[in-house]
């Protein structure tokens, strides 16, 4: 029987059955989900109303901002809604949503991080080439083949995800749905594919975190042989807050997709969905802004800080 005709909504993890802790969840959710929001938005902002900031690389940390804010959309307001209302379901639909939304917003973030890579590895390693190499229409079309890379990415996952037949009950041991999760509710003969697609995907990022690696290899040689020393600080800090994003990124969902899945719901499972899910879309507004000058004079005349 099909698992569309048997399965009409999943019942996902929540994080206390004690009401108190379901209302402070509910807190500590929405305080996270303000600050990416704030966040985000302040970057998008500060970028736009500022010419200064024209330029292929915070063209790029825009789109990075927009796949930050949808991709925490996904999984956090729904996690907030039924620890206020006391429930655990999501529909079969919802549930189908989300599992295609997040792979794609996830998909374009770590495409358009490699893409990143590419624009520092150009402008520091062959800034003579720069403006030629990265023009308005090439920016256009490396964000474009990133948020593309990513809708592909989610319809081979989603599409093989839900054609399974799931037949180990509706209980996801996660508190939104996640696939790992997913499979551990599938018929044993016919999750093999998808497992993998996903063994697929990791050598896919692997490969891509790899290029980049490559990429600051070459840019940390380009920045030794800068005489001044403010200027060899002036070129890392546009670079170490990529480099910082790609690894926290990377780790996490490397570790989230290969980690054994248990039995029974683990606290480790909820910690690592909450670090690659939720905690990105907060550090990146914060890490872009740290280092980065340009950034912070922008967000000041924008707030209207001194």
């Amino acid at each position: 029987m099909s698992n569309r005709t048997t399965m009409t909504e999943f019942l996902l993890l929540g994080f206390s059955e004690v009401r108190e802790l379901q209302i402070l969840h509910f807190v500590v959710f929405l305080v996270i989900y303000m600050a990416a929001l704030m966040g985000n938005l302040l970057i998008f902002m500060a970028i736009t109303f500022n010419h200064h900031l024209h330029t292929p690389m915070y063209f790029f940390l825009i789109n990075l901002s927009v796949l930050d804010l949808g991709s925490i959309s996904v999984t956090v307001p729904k996690s907030m809604a039924n620890s206020l209302i006391n429930t655990k379901s999501i529909s079969y639909a919802g549930c189908v949503a989300q599992v295609f939304f997040l792979l794609f917003l996830v998909g374009a973030d770590f495409s358009l991080l490699t893409v990143m890579a590419y624009d520092r590895y150009v402008a520091i390693c062959q800034p003579l080439h720069y403006e030629r190499m990265m023009n308005i229409r090439a920016c256009v079309k490396m964000a474009a083949s990133a948020w593309i890379s990513g809708i592909l990415y989610s319809v081979l996952h989603t599409g093989n995800t839900f054609a399974l037949t799931f037949c180990g009950g509706n209980m996801v041991d996660q508190f939104f749905c996640e696939i790992p999760q997913l499979l551990k509710l599938a018929c044993s003969d016919s999750y093999l594919s998808e497992v993998g697609v996903l063994a697929f995907s990791v050598c896919l990022v692997l490969g891509c975190f790899l290029f980049i690696i490559v990429s600051y290899i070459q840019i940390f040689k380009s920045v030794l042989r800068i005489p001044s020393e403010q200027g060899r600080n002036k070129t890392l800090s546009t670079c170490l807050p990529h480099l910082a994003v790609v690894s926290m990124f990377v780790f996490t969902g490397v570790f989230a997709c290969l980690k054994p899945t248990s039995s029974s719901p683990s606290a480790l499972d909820l910690v690592v969905a909450v670090l690659y899910s939720v905690l990105p879309p907060i550090m990146n507004p914060i890490i872009y802004s740290m280092r980065n000058k340009e950034m912070k004079a922008a967000l000041r005349r924008l707030t209207g800080c001194r």
